[in-house]
């Protein structure tokens, strides 16, 4: 590996969770390595160190080290880290020479990737809104159908719930709902198992699986249809079933950079704060969701309703609902105009 993509890996020992969060997010495999002043290897950080750091009522704004491993697996040759890797499938090895200091990484090159875990549970996804934030397409073309590279938004979605064999859709439709039933029945072939409710008036995010009710017996997935997940769905129902969670809510790190220096003013205008191009960390919903049968008992009928206005509703009953974080790279969301070329270039490359 050159030493422009080794440096992806290398951050300061003295960065916030958040920068540490940017830049694991950027190189796109899980993991940072912290070094001093002198480029020593000191730390490991995950996004897993992090995300236990966080459920524990840790903040971005804490130091890194704070979160991360103080100590990590290394190798001072390539062969030795050819060894460490295989002995548990590490994600990524570094290698020092003998100050400490990384001179290579090893990422399992040419090991073939695990298969996904089988998990199939049921999917329910609300795929009945007008799209609003992306007319005028979406006076054309309900939503779920936007294509983005080769398929539509929803095939996405339904894909990559496919590749933990979860393939029982149950599908909320209301806005050119004709349009989305015909897609799916046009004779393509294609795993899915599929169940359509109808809605009879708009009923919100929340307000459909009203018309579930008794037809669900088990722990399902609740999905917007304008919101593509890739972070690991085991590690999230595993999350969920440890924690006994009748509702567990997927939320995304999000960094927001304001371009500008930001003062804060006291008395007569005196100047009391100023910062300089700040960045406010924040966890965002992603708009999907790990539920239990038991809270659509709760859902009136017919009555038009957020999902976490039902989320409020379950805590507010005493009812364990938890966060599930995951990287702001995990998480794409299609409902915005600007945001549909960013994922197709994921998805598809230029």
């Amino acid at each position: 590996m050159d030493q422009v993509e080794i440096g992806k890996y290398i951050g300061d020992q003295g960065i916030t969770l958040s920068e540490a969060m940017r830049a694991i997010d950027e190189n796109g495999n899980g993991v940072l390595f912290l070094v001093d002043v002198e480029k020593r290897l000191r730390f490991s950080i995950s996004d897993g160190d992090v995300r236990r750091f966080l459920l524990k009522g840790g903040r971005m704004e804490a130091p890194a080290k704070e979160a991360a491993n103080a100590k990590p697996k290394y190798a001072y040759s390539y062969e030795e880290a050819i060894s460490l890797y295989h002995k548990k499938n590490w994600v990524i090895i570094p290698v020092l020479d003998m100050n400490g200091c990384i001179t290579d990484l090893y990422t399992g090159d040419g090991v073939k990737e695990k298969d996904r875990a089988v998990l199939r549970i049921p999917v329910v996804i609300n795929a009945g809104g007008k799209g609003t934030r992306l007319d005028p397409f979406t006076k054309v073309l309900p939503k779920p159908l936007i294509p983005v590279g080769e398929l539509p938004i929803i095939e996405h979605i339904m894909k990559e719930f496919s590749s933990y064999q979860c393939n029982d859709f149950h599908m909320i439709v209301n806005y050119k709902k004709e349009l989305i039933k015909a897609y799916f029945e046009s004779g393509n072939e294609k795993p899915y198992q599929l169940t359509w409710y109808d809605e009879e008036k708009p009923l919100g995010t929340g307000g459909g699986l009203c018309m579930l009710k008794g037809k669900m017996d088990s722990t399902f997935f609740f999905s917007n249809c304008d919101n593509l997940l890739t972070a690991n769905y085991e590690r999230i129902l595993a999350f969920h079933k440890e924690n006994q969670n009748v509702i567990t809510m997927v939320c995304a790190y999000k960094n927001l950079s304001i371009p500008y220096g930001v003062v804060e003013i006291g008395v007569n205008g005196s100047i009391e704060k100023m910062k300089e191009k700040p960045v406010f960390s924040f966890l965002t919903n992603t708009g999907i969701y790990v539920v239990e049968p038991e809270v659509l008992e709760d859902i009136e009928d017919q009555v038009p309703i957020g999902f976490p206005d039902v989320i409020e509703k379950e805590r507010m009953k005493g009812r364990r609902v938890a966060v599930f974080p995951v990287g702001e790279s995990d998480w794409m969301d299609m409902g915005q105009m600007s945001e549909l070329e960013k994922m197709r270039i994921r998805l598809y490359g230029e």
